[in-house]
């Protein structure tokens, strides 16, 4: 089994091979928001490790899954904040008389 760390490029690009294939790393990288050269580097290490194969053709670059064993560690981190109530109570209409609340 392959630990992968949660929230890193390698599990978004594991993630989206699992979804979609064939998939080139032109169409990775528009997926993604990031360079070409920057996924084309994370693949070379996911090459290295012997989780995906990398299929160059004249004009583009496919990449193929070939494991499917990852277990995704870590801790998930947050991307946005969330604003929490801060406990004050809502208005009651009890008190008021005005046309609104009749």
């Amino acid at each position: 089994m392959i630990e992968i760390t949660k929230g890193t490029h390698q599990e978004q690009i594991i993630k989206i091979l699992q979804k979609t294939y064939p998939i080139t790393v032109k169409d990775m990288a528009k997926e993604l928001h990031l360079s070409s050269t920057m996924v084309e580097r994370v693949l070379h290490q996911l090459q290295t490790q012997g989780i995906v194969q990398l299929d160059p053709l004249p004009d583009k670059t496919f990449v193929r899954l070939l494991r499917n064993d990852f277990k995704f560690v870590g801790k998930q981190r947050q991307r946005k904040f969330i604003k929490h109530s801060s406990g004050k109570k809502p208005f009651k209409p009890e008190d008021y008389d005005g046309m609104m609340y009749s």
